[in-house]
């Protein structure tokens, strides 16, 4: 129990105190820190503590990391995905932060009454549909809107990321995300009353060089029985181990992405060597005449190397070429010195 002052104690102390003969903090036994204490704002409640906050990033640290392999795999390129930050905001401050124009997925949370929201920049939907078509993506394109065919474009791969949101909540709950909408102005999305706490986790999404802005938005009214769930335990934190089922999924699907990959094949008939006047008076009918036999075999090059040992003929009236043998490396050595001999 503690001990009681007497009244002379009291006022003894009072009368040190007003002197400054007494440090309150002394008397309090440790020294208070001013970073220790932290305002808070009762307009403000946080929904969700701090260690739910770890955990929610630690799930889409995984789904980032899965979701950066698909777009590897699909943009032939370097991607990496991070996240940067977890906050709770009012949704009016969330509607306020999102660019114009943008591009804003809108996704059911199967099984509640609440949707979602997947925010990527524009410039992110852009480069995204360049890759996909083939072009480099090098170059900075300005934000716009996008079109119908590039909404076609882009659609599948936002379908994907969902799919991997949903594996990445797997650990937690049984949650399933369903594609609705795209909008591309935020005044028309109300997933949410504008006083109601979202939950929105950043991220950073790097392309070769480039970075690029994706957010996800999810209001904590629809996720009320899954944050009651969310321990630091129940999510393995880090980077996610790769197991060898794991590890032979990833190389059939590589193989099976390269399957579709287009390689340019070219067969050469031979070689020969004329004078920059001899070229300039080339006209239609002229004859070059070849160093190779008809009788040797001709060269064919897979993507610019050369690969295999083939010979020229025809099938039902079209030229074709036949592949005898894959070349050694002897081959190779010996066409070398041929042609530096010859030149």
């Amino acid at each position: 129990m503690s001990e009681v002052l007497s009244q002379s104690e009291i006022d003894k102390l009072l009368d040190e105190m007003s002197s400054g003969a007494l440090d309150v903090e002394d008397f309090a036994g440790e020294r208070i820190k001013k970073s220790e204490i932290v305002n808070y704002d009762f307009r403000r409640p946080n929904r969700i503590s701090k260690s739910q906050v770890r955990t929610f990033q630690s799930i889409h640290e995984n789904f980032a990391e899965t979701f950066g392999y698909y777009l590897v795999s699909r943009l032939q390129t370097v991607v990496s995905i991070s996240v940067t930050s977890v906050d709770q905001l009012f949704y009016s401050e969330y509607i306020l932060s999102v660019s114009n124009p943008s591009c804003l997925y809108v996704f059911d949370i199967v099984g509640t009454d609440g949707a979602g929201i997947l925010e990527i920049s524009p410039q992110l939907a852009l480069v995204l549909v360049e890759r996909l078509l083939g072009g480099s993506g090098e170059v900075q394109p300005k934000p716009r809107a996008i079109t119908t065919i590039e909404q076609s474009v882009i659609k599948n791969v936002i379908e994907q990321a969902l799919h991997y949101l949903e594996n990445a909540w797997r650990s937690i709950a049984e949650l399933s995300f369903k594609y609705q909408r795209l909008e591309l102005e935020a005044d028309f999305v109300q997933v949410a009353p504008s006083s109601e706490i979202v939950i929105v986790v950043s991220f950073d999404v790097n392309i070769g060089l480039h970075t690029y802005l994706m957010n996800l938005c999810f209001p904590t009214f629809a996720l009320e029985e899954v944050l009651t769930k969310l321990s630091r335990q129940q999510v393995t934190a880090g980077p996610i181990k790769m197991t060898p089922e794991k590890m032979r999924e990833n190389v059939e699907t590589l193989k099976r992405h390269m399957s579709k990959t287009f390689l340019p094949v070219v067969a050469e008939l031979g070689r020969s060597s004329i004078t920059a006047k001899e070229l300039l008076e080339l006209k239609a009918g002229d004859i070059i005449k070849l160093k190779n036999k008809i009788t040797d075999e001709i060269t064919i090059y897979i993507a610019g190397r050369r690969k295999f040992a083939g010979r020229p003929g025809m099938v039902d009236g079209k030229k074709a070429v036949k592949i005898l043998r894959p070349l050694r490396e002897e081959d190779l050595i010996e066409d070398d010195l041929f042609y530096k001999e010859e030149s």
